[in-house]
């Protein structure tokens, strides 16, 4: 049985994807856990970006907690 925020969480990164994009990177989403803790793995530029820790605090994290009720925290993952 899968996550049903799993499909939200999703659908809310698609929102943040372009952003990423623009300046060569992009989010994949790993896991959502039952505590509402998101993992995702930063790809491309993003990977390896020194930037990479305030894009998924200031910008990422902050848009999922925004949009999803129940997200508490986001997690960066290998």
């Amino acid at each position: 049985m899968t996550n049903p925020m799993f499909e939200k969480v999703q659908k809310a990164l698609e929102t943040i994807r372009p952003y990423l994009m623009a300046d060569g990177g992009d989010v994949e989403l790993v896991n959502v856990s039952d505590e509402g803790i998101v993992e995702v793995r930063l790809t491309g530029a993003c990977s390896d970006c020194p930037m990479s820790q305030m894009t998924l605090r200031a910008g990422v994290e902050r848009a999922l907690i925004r949009e999803i009720p129940g997200i508490r925290r986001v997690e960066a993952v290998n």
